[in-house]
């Protein structure tokens, strides 16, 4: 445990030392800094999730200030994500075909309501949403619950598995004003990273609600799984 903590410890007072940087320079920073590390600090020994964290200027208590939504990000996240589907029907052969993991009905929903949750990502035909409703109380909490407005809620089930599996990612704005996302891994090249950021960023602007006024987006930062956060310039 000491070492690490002198691992964060270094790499805390490097990130406070670059300040507020460009999008670019944060992203270079974030892969460098751990090979700046003094001699006898353990480096992390495993591929790291990347993560943005933006704070935004809205009210989420305010219904229209609610800023939710899924983008496909250029280069995925680095990850093959599990996906649930719920179908009956013809819908089953098709989301199989399509690449999903688990496909059913009443069975995975009994499953669910026993403490099974080794997915992460679940979607639902509108037919099945009788089934489903009933476990919003597990699944809302967790960011698990089919919607709509996710794309989660379809009909069009081949075009979501295979979004999903190609690294579609969803976010919603919490109750402190952020939004956070995965944009990829530490094992990414850095211009691949920057173009996932990019895109996450001017899709999120383009949702700015009509109710939100002054400053939309307030501040940005880049970290990843066992890295501090780097301040992005706005």
């Amino acid at each position: 445990m000491a070492g690490r903590s002198k691992r964060m410890d270094a790499l805390t007072k490097k990130a406070a030392g670059l300040g507020v940087v460009q999008l670019s320079a944060a992203v270079q920073a974030l892969k460098s800094m751990e090979d700046q590390l003094p001699k006898g600090i353990k480096r992390c020994g495993f591929d790291q999730t990347v993560e943005i964290a933006i704070r935004l200027g809205v009210d989420p208590r305010q219904a229209d200030q609610i800023v939710r939504g899924s983008i496909v990000l250029p280069h995925g996240i680095g990850k093959s994500q599990r996906v649930l589907v719920f179908a009956q029907g013809e819908n089953v052969k098709v989301a199989q075909g399509a690449g999903a993991d688990f496909v059913g009905g009443k069975e995975l929903a009994d499953k669910i309501k026993d403490g099974w949750l080794d997915f992460d990502v679940a979607i639902a035909t509108p037919d099945m949403m009788g089934v489903v409703g009933p476990l919003g109380r597990v699944l809302g909490p967790r960011g698990l619950m089919p919607s709509p407005r996710a794309g989660t809620v379809t009909q069009d089930v081949a075009t979501a598995v295979k979004e999903y599996k190609a690294g579609k990612v969803e976010f919603r704005v919490d109750s402190g004003s952020n939004v956070h996302c995965v944009v990829g891994k530490m094992s990414f090249d850095a211009a691949l990273l920057q173009e996932n950021i990019e895109s996450l960023l001017s899709y999120i602007r383009s949702l700015k609600p009509s109710a939100s006024k002054g400053v939309y987006v307030r501040g940005v930062v880049v970290s990843a799984t066992m890295m501090p956060s780097i301040l992005v310039a706005v």
